[in-house]
């Protein structure tokens, strides 16, 4: 029985009589169809788990004093489903912003919900510690995507290969690609589209693939999920496409960030900054971030009588030579400290230790340093542009990244003791919000959204 005859039968008799409703299983999913007789079920539940039985019974009403009750065909599915997901950017001690949305949603899902089959698929060796539960297959295929050509190859023609081995019944991919060759329904998780109104930051090469693609796979793609209300908004005004195809998957902050010890504080700044109270700004040192601004902003800051360092941690993944020359020019270049990249407990204990975040980019689509912030009980200023304001719902200090007497007049202020506490107390709350537990559940939902667009309910 093919699926096509199946998803017939439902539609023409989406509501039918209990005793005429029996389970039938296709490709690992458990579907009703209408024709089998259902007073000898046995078969059918040989080729399931035990706990799975009770479940499909319970949805099934497979009580004799029900037979003759009414079921919609559709509520009475059972979860049993193949979902295949892009963790290319599931990288060993190269966890970003993508890779950390990637490992903290799907090892929930996949604990969760271990009735589904999860695919994995990887460009490279991956580490076993990414495959968290029994009900994960890892698929690994080539090459290693890490450049627009090798990109193409990979989800035209690499991806197409696995989807006709292990026939997922949906696809999801968490940094936006997808294949515009294959016919599996799709998640685009398209975080944000920076690239849209600053392709000028871009390496060439890859503003031009985005360009060129990524409208495209906002349209193919069944559904889109992406990390903001205002990323919703900018996808669907940019691209045309409607609201109701949007889901909204906020992202988390990670467990390891908390408040530490006054004792622990001032021994990080005796290492870090010579004992000095100081700002900190996280992020990629790409032009976006306006590090040019925030290095201007801090000399008016230090001119106007301000006596704070300013740390800077991130990789210098765009630095350019306007950043450099503000930098080698700086009257207080020796007050200003990189870092490098950090994670985990070493990033905690450095953001912990501040006097405040500085983060006012020209544009974010959500801005994880904001929440990593307020769980650490450190205050926040930050932009009032894009998502930067929602994310930071008021329990932060708000300014235009565009005026350097803004930044430095916002960082003046957050050494008001009240308004330094109101923040903090304001940012434990909203904190609340953006857990990765939440994003799971939002995450889960546009699953079933899709699913249940694809005709393959969950």
């Amino acid at each position: 029985m093919c699926k096509a005859e199946i998803q017939k039968d439902i539609e023409q008799h989406g509501e039918v009589e209990q005793r005429k409703v029996q389970a039938v299983l296709f490709r690992s999913n458990a579907v009703l169809h209408r024709k089998v007789d259902p007073e000898n079920p046995g078969w059918f539940y040989q080729k399931i788990q035990k706990e799975q039985q009770y479940q499909i019974a319970d949805k099934l009403l497979l009580h004799r004093s029900l037979k003759t009750a009414k079921v919609n065909i559709y509520d009475a599915i059972f979860e049993a489903v193949k979902i295949a997901v892009n963790t290319r950017l599931l990288l060993p001690n190269k966890l970003e912003g993508i890779g950390w949305f990637t490992y903290e949603i799907f090892k929930r899902l996949a604990q969760r919900h271990p009735e589904v089959e999860w695919i994995f698929i990887f460009d490279r060796p991956y580490e076993p510690r990414f495959i968290f539960e029994k009900n994960i297959t890892p698929v690994v295929i080539g090459p290693p995507a890490r450049h627009p050509i090798l990109w193409y190859i990979w989800f035209e023609w690499s991806l197409p290969r696995v989807f006709q081995k292990h026939k997922p019944d949906l696809f999801i991919s968490t940094d936006g690609y997808v294949s515009l060759r294959s016919k599996v329904p799709d998640i685009a998780v398209i975080h944000d589209i920076n690239f849209e109104h600053h392709p000028e930051n871009i390496p060439r090469k890859a503003r031009s693939y985005f360009l060129k693609y990524f409208r495209r796979f906002a349209h193919k793609a069944l559904r889109v999920a992406t990390v903001s209300e205002y990323s919703r908004k900018d996808i669907c005004a940019t691209y045309g496409i409607t609201r109701k195809k949007v889901d909204v998957v906020y992202n988390g902050g990670g467990d390891f960030f908390f408040p530490i010890p006054p004792a622990q504080r001032k021994k990080v700044r005796d290492e870090l900054s010579g004992g000095s109270e100081y700002f900190i700004f996280i992020g990629a040192l790409n032009p976006r971030k306006n590090i040019d601004g925030m290095l201007k902003a801090y000399t008016l800051y230090r001119n106007q009588g301000g006596r704070h360092k300013f740390v800077i941690v991130g990789e210098k993944m765009f630095w350019n030579q306007t950043i450099e020359t503000i930098y080698q020019n700086h009257p207080f270049k020796n007050d200003i400290i990189f870092t490098g990249r950090l994670e985990g407990k070493d990033l905690n204990k450095v953001l912990a230790s501040a006097h405040a975040l500085l983060f006012v980019s020209h544009f974010e689509g959500f801005g994880i340093p904001i929440v990593e912030a307020f769980k650490c009980e450190i205050p926040v200023i930050t932009a009032s542009t894009t998502s930067m304001p929602e994310v930071a719902g008021g329990a932060a200090l708000i300014c235009d990244p565009s005026k350097l007497e803004h930044i430095a007049g916002a960082m003046e202020r957050i050494n008001d003791k009240e308004l330094r506490k109101d923040l903090i107390e304001k940012g434990k709350e909203r904190a609340l919000i953006f857990t990765w537990e939440n994003s799971a559940d939002m995450m889960w939902k546009s699953i079933e959204n899709t699913l249940r667009d694809a005709g393959t309910p969950a």
